[in-house]
């Protein structure tokens, strides 16, 4: 029988996995290589990212952290290894967050208004910044997935 939990932890479960798999494709397929792309392939990708994952991503990510945070306190037990499994996959979920508003955001906002001729001086060591930030985000993604799968499969 499924009980008003696990339909809280199948919907947390799937949309973390969203948002996660947003961070690693990024990662994986763009951010590794982004040294060794020129200023306006840079600024072309960035803001075709950027366009496309903003409002998806400022719906996916809250509701995301609202559900795990319900999915904690519908736990049945505190106390016990699965809850101390979901606590920790919620504050990694909530690292991810604040990296994402408080780091990858504001440089996100430079880059829209950016164009080849008004790159700024420093742009490589925001270049930089952003993808370093960026692989601790899809990794505290990743872990905070591991975490919470491992807590519904296992306890």
């Amino acid at each position: 029988m499924f009980t008003a939990l696990k339909i809280v932890q199948f919907i947390s479960l799937i949309l973390l996995l969203l948002v996660t798999g947003v961070f690693w494709g990024t990662w994986f397929s763009l951010s590794r290589s982004i040294e060794k792309t020129t200023p306006a392939t840079f600024l072309e990708n960035g803001k075709i990212i950027i366009k496309n994952l903003a409002v998806p991503m400022r719906i996916m990510m809250p509701l995301t952290i609202m559900l795990m945070l319900a999915g904690l306190w519908l736990y049945p037990t505190t106390g016990t290894s699965g809850f101390y499994l979901n606590v920790i996959a919620f504050i990694l979920v909530v690292i991810t967050l604040l990296i994402t508003v408080l780091i990858e955001v504001p440089i996100d906002n430079q880059i829209k208004d950016w164009t080849v001729a008004t790159l700024p001086a420093d742009w490589k060591a925001l270049r930089s910044k952003w993808q370093l930030y960026h692989t601790i985000r899809t990794f505290t993604s990743i872990a905070s997935f591991a975490l919470l799968l491992s807590s519904i499969l296992f306890y």
